[in-house]
């Protein structure tokens, strides 16, 4: 932390609350999708499909106040319009989408204060050249080329830890939002009739 100069503070501070959101995050990822429920989703879909309306509802509320049962809950609730998909799809996406403009910031705003660094201690090792002063330890020099080398290794390291799990969770969004479609597809096709089936809500993204 000292040799990498007051850059690596920041870059610190970064690394801890990307460590924090990753954990958070996958914990959430993990939980959702858990083989469990990912069965539990397969018998809401083909209750919906089947429109089978209190079996539906029974599993949407043995799912804990996931994303899936609330969209479920409004579909029963309300209607299996696409109005009130896309409305309350909305209303989801927050959580689905949570910390990751915060990854993808922490993913671009590392290495530039790596690169920051670098040239922090590129300048004082020339502040050094600079001077008139005759220079008899190489070690005066070698500390701000040290600085910029550690400081930029170290936001490329705080980049790459992020960056991958930042992909993986990307996924899992995507994911999320096809099984949405397909809730909406199965409860527009079982509640409202196949022959009323609405238009694709287009929600991917």
């Amino acid at each position: 932390m000292v040799r990498g100069g007051w850059v690596m503070w920041p870059l610190l501070l970064l690394s801890v609350v990307s460590v924090t959101l990753c954990i958070e995050r996958g914990w959430y990822w993990i939980t959702l999708h858990s083989p469990g429920r990912r069965r539990r989703l397969n018998r809401l879909n083909t209750a919906l499909r089947t429109g089978n309306r209190p079996e539906a509802e029974r599993l949407a509320q043995r799912a804990q106040r996931s994303v899936y049962s609330v969209l479920a809950g409004r579909l029963l609730g309300e209607s299996a319009s696409d109005a009130v998909a896309i409305e309350c799809i909305e209303e989801l996406r927050p959580a689905v989408e949570r910390f990751m403009p915060t990854l993808s910031t922490i993913i671009t705003a590392a290495p530039l204060l790596g690169i920051l660094g670098t040239v922090t201690g590129l300048i004082s090792s020339f502040e050094l050249l600079g001077t008139s002063q005759m220079i008899t330890d190489p070690r005066e020099i070698s500390g701000g080329i040290a600085e910029a080398l550690i400081s930029t290794a170290a936001g490329l390291i705080v980049a790459l830890v992020t960056l991958f799990p930042y992909m993986i969770f990307k996924g899992q969004v995507e994911r999320a939002y096809r099984r949405m479609e397909s809730i909406i597809a199965a409860a527009q096709h079982g509640l409202s009739g196949a022959g009323g089936a609405s238009k694709s809500t287009g929600v991917e993204g």
